[in-house]
């Protein structure tokens, strides 16, 4: 039987991006898998070039692809939110990319044993849709309003993909939000998940405020399986999840569209680091287990196990050196 040829769309970015998503993608043909890529130079130095941030022209040509992967992007030349916004943003709501999933696994300081759950941060609605405005700016009275915007569909498939998630995991899954204070947005988060979860008997459920379970992150983690939240919350959640697990450093995310009406996007959290461009000293672990992701949402997850396999054992030495390393184990 032919092997599936995977089209990838390799956007770079900028600081260490281009270095640790190299390394990812040799990982990947380490592994067997077959991919096409081509590559999109797109993030803040692009920018500073020519303006160009993420056009329209380039947005259908990306939509043609299976998967991207990220490596990262920003650069201290440019105004923090312009790259984020123009670009990651963007995409997020283009493309659909409605869930963002992440991993943790890993010992918390000061733990004894491993834990292993999820958050799944629904992607494209709360603050983030730019919702709200300024009256008055720079005077003494200037009034700033940022609202969350909350639909019915979109919370109700961000939980459902959380189900169907815990479904092949530990069928538990925590809503995590602030309903107490948040009552319109935390009534309709709290409904859509209570009716989601009528559809999943054998699933567990339970909840926590958001400040709980920043408490529980550090001090009780192995009582999560899948948790699922807003976009806001589940930012800060997703960071707390990597201090967690080994450092942010090593923390992979996939932004999907399970629609898969368009290509799903897949980075490493970490972030540019432009400080150790060219050291070789970043490591490129994060990006090499967000590859893994991506395998897995493509359904090479036989790959994607190995990958993951070969990162949970030691490995030192420079970018390259740990890319090969993870390369030859996953080779076998």
């Amino acid at each position: 039987m032919a092997r599936t040829t995977h089209r990838i769309a390799v956007i770079g970015g900028d600081g260490i991006g281009p270095e640790v998503t190299a390394e990812a993608l040799k990982v990947v043909r380490a592994a067997g898998v077959a991919i096409e890529t081509t590559d999109f130079d797109l993030g803040g130095a692009r920018y500073l070039r020519d303006g160009e941030i993420l056009s329209d022209e380039t947005l259908e040509q990306l939509r043609a692809f299976d998967a991207i992967l990220l490596g990262a992007v920003g650069i201290p030349q440019v105004a923090p939110g312009v790259i984020e916004r123009g670009l990651l943003l963007k995409l997020r709501f283009a493309l659909d990319l409605y869930i963002n999933q992440r991993p943790f696994i890993g010992t918390a300081p000061g733990g004894a044993t491993p834990h292993d759950f999820v958050v799944i941060r629904e992607n494209t609605e709360g603050p983030y849709v730019g919702e709200g405005g300024v009256l008055r700016k720079g005077t003494p009275h200037e009034v700033a309003t940022q609202g969350s915007v909350n639909t019915r569909m979109g919370t109700e498939r961000a939980c459902r993909y959380a189900f169907e998630l815990a479904m092949t995991r530990g069928k538990h899954v925590t809503l995590v939000h602030k309903t107490n204070v948040l009552t319109f947005a935390g009534d309709l988060w709290q409904r859509a998940f209570d009716a989601v979860a009528a559809e999943y008997p054998t699933v567990a459920t339970a909840y926590n405020h958001v400040d709980a379970a920043c408490i529980y992150f550090v001090q009780d983690p192995h009582r999560y399986d899948v948790i699922v939240t807003d976009n806001l919350f589940g930012d800060i959640l997703t960071d707390l999840g990597g201090a967690v697990s080994g450092g942010i450093g090593i923390a992979s995310s996939a932004n999907l569209n399970p629609a898969r009406t368009g290509p799903s996007m897949f980075e490493p959290v970490h972030g540019s680091a432009p400080d150790i461009v060219g050291t070789a000293t970043a490591n490129p672990t994060a990006a090499i287990l967000s590859a893994a992701l991506m395998l897995d949402f493509l359904g090479e997850g036989a790959a994607a196990d190995r990958i993951r396999e070969a990162c949970a054992q030691p490995v030192t030495g420079s970018t390259s050196e740990i890319g090969s390393q993870i390369a030859s184990r996953v080779a076998g």
